[in-house]
């Protein structure tokens, strides 16, 4: 009889080119989530800064570098500033519906066009229809999607009558927060603010949830591409005590 052990197994990756700080390199421990236990122990990892993707958890352990913070939100004491409210406002004709995770030929038409326009010499560049679908399916804990369209006639009513997809959310759903795992929109509307949208609905979400947290993933002080999550605020960046608070 074959015994598993109920003990997640660490590994960590070979050194490769940081993709945020020019000149580095990240190394990253990760584990398995399988099992009845991957959402606890997906929760637990999540506090320790871990993130997910697909069935893998994952965190930086980098030698020499410490530049990537991770970050969540305080959703009850979050106020959105003026131009967030502006953000708002210019997506009222938006509609976001939650639903399980299951890929679209939709979806990965958009999520192509995205990526050409905003990362294309990015590691995610070359996957095909194939590895969008495992990276929304291949999932075993409680995982949604989130689709955003435009609002139609009878929105109210049913969501056959909204419009064409503009962004997608695939998001976690944990103990204690959710958990934004990868997000897109349609780049030929970047006067919406389509990013900074999907984070205010989500922070919303988990409100209406009742859950206290909005877990962003990592922020890099010296990377531009990832100075809009310290816009969101307050929040707590975990530190080597533990979660800190950081700035409200």
């Amino acid at each position: 009889m074959t015994i598993h052990s109920q003990t997640p197994q660490f590994f960590l990756t070979s050194p490769s080119p940081c993709p945020y700080l020019a000149g580095q390199f990240e190394r990253k421990v990760f584990t398995h989530l399988i099992g009845e236990r991957a959402p606890d122990l997906l929760d637990l990892l999540t506090q320790g800064g871990f993130r997910r993707s697909q069935n893998i958890a994952y965190r930086p352990a980098c030698e020499r570098c410490r530049a990537c913070t991770s970050v969540r939100i305080l959703v009850d004491e979050f106020e959105p500033t003026r131009s967030m409210k502006r953000v708002s406002a210019r997506n009222r004709d938006i509609v976001g519906r939650i639903g399980d995770p299951e890929p679209s030929s939709e979806q990965y038409s958009l999520f192509r066009r995205y990526l050409d326009s905003r990362h294309a010499l990015g590691g995610m560049s070359e996957m095909s229809v194939l590895d969008y679908s495992m990276m929304v399916e291949d999932s075993q804990v409680d995982t949604r999607i989130v689709h955003y369209r435009r609002r139609g006639p009878d929105s109210r009513f049913s969501e056959r009558s909204d419009g064409a997809l503009i962004a997608t959310a695939l998001t976690d759903v944990m103990g204690d927060g959710l958990s934004m795992v990868y997000s897109f929109f349609d780049p030929d509307e970047s006067e919406r603010s389509l990013g900074t949208f999907m984070i205010l609905d989500h922070i919303e979400r988990a409100r209406k949830m009742g859950l206290p947290y909005l877990y962003l993933g990592y922020w890099v002080k010296e990377s531009p591409k990832m100075a809009y999550k310290i816009r969101f605020q307050p929040q707590e960046h975990l530190a080597p005590r533990g979660w800190e608070r950081y700035g409200g």
